[in-house]
C-alpha cells in the first residue's frame, strides 16, 4: 500500500509565520537569517532579510535575502536554479534573528559546495532518528486537527481496533518481504509498519519516545534480572 502523508509544516503554520513579530529596527532594518536544511539539520548559510525580503520569502516559498553589497533583493537560486524551498521560519528569544528551515535544490554556496563552510550536507545518525520524533509530532497534530482527506485522519476515525489490525497487516507484509522479498521492499514494508505503529501509539496517548525509553531500560544488564533468575531456577509458573 502507499501511505499518503506529507512532512511539511509551512502550510499549517502560514498564518502564524505571516504574523510573526520581528524586530527589524534593532539592526537598522535587517535581521540575520540562519539557513538550515530541514531534513539533515545542517546549517547551510547565513544571509540577511529586511521586511520586504521576509514577505517575499513567505509569499513565494523561496528564500529571498537583502543583498548588502548590491542593495537589492535577491532570491537564492534565481540564476543558478539552486533554490532554498521554505519549510518553516522561527525567531529567537529576542525576535531579531531568524532560523529558516529549507529543502535545498542543489548546493547552497556559490562556489558549488553544499554549505558556505565547505561541508557536506549529510545527516548524522542522530538526525535521521530524530525524524521519528518529528513524524510523531505530525501524527499527533493530525489527531487533534483531523483534516479531511488525510489517510492518518481516516485511521483515527476508524478507531484503535482498525489501527491495530493495520499494524498486524503491515507487520505480516514485512515478514513476507524479509523471507522472500528484496531489501528495497523490506524497507518499504518496514516503513509502513513503523508508521502505523506510531499512529497506534498516538491513538492510545503514547509516543515513540515511550518505546525508546523502554528499550533503553532493557539495555541495562540488570533489567528484569529477578524474573530471569527465577525462571532459570524453575520458580516461575
Amino acid at each position: 500500500m502507499v501511505i499518503r502523508y506529507f512532512y511539511t509544516t509551512f502550510a499549517a503554520n502560514y498564518t502564524k509565520i505571516k504574523k510573526m513579530k520581528i524586530d527589524f529596527e534593532k539592526c537598522g532594518g535587517l535581521v540575520p537569517a540562519i539557513i538550515q536544511d530541514a531534513s539533515t539539520r545542517q546549517v547551510l548559510m547565513l544571509g540577511y532579510m529586511n521586511q520586504e525580503a521576509y514577505d517575499k520569502t513567505i509569499d513565494t516559498r523561496k528564500v529571498t535575502f537583502w543583498s548588502r553589497s548590491r542593495q537589492c533583493l535577491w532570491t537564492k537560486g534565481e540564476t543558478s536554479g539552486n533554490y532554498l524551498n521554505l519549510v518553516d521560519i522561527k525567531t529567537d528569544c529576542d525576535n531579531d534573528t531568524l532560523l529558516v528551515r529549507v529543502n535545498p535544490t542543489g548546493p547552497t554556496c556559490h562556489k558549488g559546495t553544499d554549505t558556505c563552510w565547505g561541508e557536506e550536507n549529510t545527516a548524522p545518525d542522530s538526525a535521521s532518528l530524530d525524524f521519528l520524533r518529528e513524524l510523531q509530532d505530525f501524527i499527533d497534530k493530525r489527531k487533534v486537527e483531523m483534516p479531511e482527506g488525510s489517510y492518518t485522519t481516516s485511521l483515527f476515525k476508524d478507531g484503535v481496533n482498525r489501527i491495530a489490525q493495520k499494524v498486524g497487516e503491515e507487520a505480516l507484509e514485512t515478514v513476507i518481504e524479509a523471507t522472500n522479498g528484496s531489501k528495497e521492499k523490506l524497507i518499504y514494508e518496514a516503513s509502513d509498519t513503523i508508521y502505523h505503529l506510531i499512529v497506534l501509539l498516538a491513538s492510545k496517548g503514547l509516543r515513540i519516545e515511550d518505546v525508546v525509553e523502554e528499550l533503553h531500560k532493557r539495555h541495562d544488564p540488570n533489567w528484569d534480572r529477578k524474573r530471569r533468575e527465577a525462571k532459570a531456577k524453575g520458580e516461575m509458573k
